[in-house]
């Protein structure tokens, strides 16, 4: 490990909170696209419900780490520079935008998908059925909201690309603010 030098002072970084919800985010995102594309090789019975049961907490969890993020940003969150200009500035932004609506469409289909179905969570806890529970209707929510996560982890894989080249490529040390 190398000593702090005054550089290592000098570069800005994001507040706290907004690093928190930006690793929180990464690591709900991963284990709910790993839990969805996984929890139907488990046999049915408690077990595989236990993880769709997960799954779905999860999910809520992540609309809720969602509004706060957007809500600490809007209201409270360090504003930094943009580490970049013209076009790559608006690539970096667009990116963003598409991120955070691809994972508000991922859990607003996650959820109506829970209540079309009228999913009982670990067993105990059953959601209001919301529909006819109509295999076909549930078969294309399903695809959307699968559609709609593969999408913001193919996205969300690009930008995490994209901030390694600036890291070790161009050396502009960009990872550092959000380094916790």
């Amino acid at each position: 490990m190398q000593p702090h030098t005054a550089i290592d002072r000098d570069i800005v970084r994001y507040d706290p909170t907004t690093i928190w919800l930006h690793w929180a985010t990464v690591g709900l995102i991963a284990v709910l696209w790993v839990t969805g594309q996984t929890a139907d090789w488990v046999s049915r019975g408690p077990v595989r419900t236990g993880v769709w049961s997960i799954h779905v907490a999860l999910g809520l969890i992540t609309g809720a780490v969602l509004l706060t993020r957007v809500a600490w940003r809007v209201h409270f969150g360090r504003v930094l520079p943009p580490s970049d200009t013209g076009i790559l500035y608006a690539i970096a932004k667009a990116t963003h935008y598409t991120l955070y609506a691809l994972l508000a469409a991922v859990v607003v289909l996650g959820v109506v998908d829970a209540l079309y179905r009228g999913f009982n969570l670990f067993g105990v806890w059953p959601l209001p059925q919301m529909g006819t529970g109509d295999t076909a209707t549930r078969h294309s929510i399903d695809e959307w909201h699968e559609l709609a996560a593969n999408l913001t982890v193919l996205v969300a894989c690009l930008h995490a690309m994209a901030a390694l080249v600036h890291q070790y490529a161009w050396r502009d040390r960009l990872l550092d603010r959000m380094k916790p």
